[in-house]
């Protein structure tokens, strides 16, 4: 199996932004020098996996979703469990339009 390491960097980034954290902060809590991680996400390094690991503790996330881009099942479930409660709290005409609204983003494929 190839791992695309631009890929992993890129991953590594959106999860640390969505995190809304500074690279710096994410060096410390991983224990990396300066400028690796940056060097990692612009895929001028290559991580080891005691790196990786690491780098996902911090994160707080998993090897897999920074490798291949998998969402971990149980985030997943997190995630439609949330939905439905969302949906829960809608009428019955706003529950129907968002129905309507998924329809169309199966079949655009957005």
């Amino acid at each position: 199996m190839y791992v695309d390491y631009k890929e992993v960097g890129k991953r590594i980034a959106a999860r640390r932004k969505a995190l809304g954290l500074k690279q710096s902060a994410v060096n410390e809590a991983a224990g990396l020098s300066d400028k690796y991680l940056s060097n990692i996400e612009t895929a001028r390094s290559i991580p080891s996996i005691d790196v990786l690991m690491r780098i996902c503790a911090a994160l707080d996330t998993t090897p897999d979703q920074i490798l291949l881009g998998c969402v971990k099942e149980k985030e997943k479930a997190n995630m439609n469990r949330l939905i439905i409660e969302k949906l829960d709290d809608l009428s019955g005409t706003k529950q129907n339009l968002v129905y309507k609204f998924i329809e169309i983003l199966e079949t655009e494929n957005i």
